[in-house]
């Protein structure tokens, strides 16, 4: 209960910090041209592979809900070039005075260093190994040389895509930067590209080209976006398969002339697309990543693969 009431009041303080709340967002816009895209997976794709949903546990049959393949055309639009960090994020937090992400109650994240330094030497070292869990004996430290350690671990973050966001906050960080969140047509073209890729990268799946945490040097399970450059897509983005999972505008539906697999809820579910690193346990199974995959949860869920990246419209005259 200390450490909860700690927060409330280190947040409080954040929230009128001026140097914070100047901070900018970074976002790298890339424009997707006008035209058709096919959406979906063919039939052909489809009889090449057996469906193995029974074997490891897939929550609905594999393709159902990707068919028919269809094409669909769209306008000019812009998409992010990578996920949204937690320090684009945190701007948006901050200026806004919204709901902080789950995950920087659980890390701290949004403490920095001028308002740690509030703390009795005595927090601080509890902060630092209950908290933001440094790995080392902060018992003789001094004050100056644990904030510097946790000041070096939270810009680590920085880069890291924020995680444990919903629908809700997913969509108001994209109307705060001037856009909004992808529709599922908008994410696939932009993910797959005129040649309909099975994977961003091409047709072959290579474990190589994107995070499904794996990777030791990231015990909490994302990595920094555009960590693996070989994985971009045809129009450039990066991690459109693996590091998290994204959310989309749209409800979980049916495409024309197709159907939900038996038993699914589509009401009240919004889609995700790009696969997450996390859930797969010690196997990676390459049909989760796939640009015409389709995931779906409530609007409320939070997870520690569950992401953002927004589009905006161009509007010519």
């Amino acid at each position: 209960m200390m450490r909860a009431g700690w927060l409330t009041g280190i947040v409080a303080l954040l929230l009128i910090d001026s140097v914070w709340a100047s901070s900018s967002s970074s976002a790298q816009w890339v424009t997707i041209p006008a035209g058709p895209f096919l959406m979906g997976t063919a039939d052909e794709e489809i009889s090449q592979q057996e469906d193995k949903s029974g074997i490891y546990g897939s929550g609905k049959p594999w393709f159902v809900d990707e068919r028919p393949q269809h094409s669909v055309t769209l306008p000019e639009y812009q998409i992010e070039r990578t996920e949204v960090t937690n320090a684009q994020f945190r701007a948006y937090v901050i200026q806004e005075n919204t709901r902080v992400p789950l995950e920087w109650i659980k890390n701290g994240y949004l403490l920095d260093r001028k308002i740690l330094n509030i703390a009795t030497l005595s927090k601080l070292r509890d902060l630092a190994a209950n908290l933001f869990r440094l790995d080392l004996d902060v018992s003789k430290m001094t004050k100056e040389d644990i904030l510097d350690r946790i000041e070096a671990h939270q810009q680590a973050q920085d880069n890291l895509p924020v995680v444990t966001v919903d629908w809700e906050l997913a969509q108001g960080y994209c109307t705060w930067l001037g856009g909004r969140l992808p529709t599922e047509a908008e994410w696939e073209k932009a993910a797959r590209g005129p040649d309909a890729r099975i994977y961003p990268w091409g047709n072959r799946w290579d474990r190589s080209r994107l995070n499904i945490g794996e990777d030791p040097d990231y015990p909490s399970g994302v990595t920094p976006v555009g960590h693996y450059p070989s994985g971009k897509s045809y129009y450039g983005l990066m991690d459109m398969a693996g590091n998290v999972m994204e959310w989309t505008m749209d409800d979980y539906r049916a495409y024309p002339e197709g159907k939900l697999p038996a038993g699914a809820k589509g009401k009240g579910q919004k889609v995700l697309r790009g696969g997450g690193w996390g859930g797969l346990g010690h196997y990676v199974i390459s049909h989760f990543y796939r640009t015409a995959y389709r995931f779906y949860l409530p609007r409320t869920a939070q997870f520690n693969d569950v992401g953002v990246r927004c589009v905006r419209d161009l509007h010519h005259d």
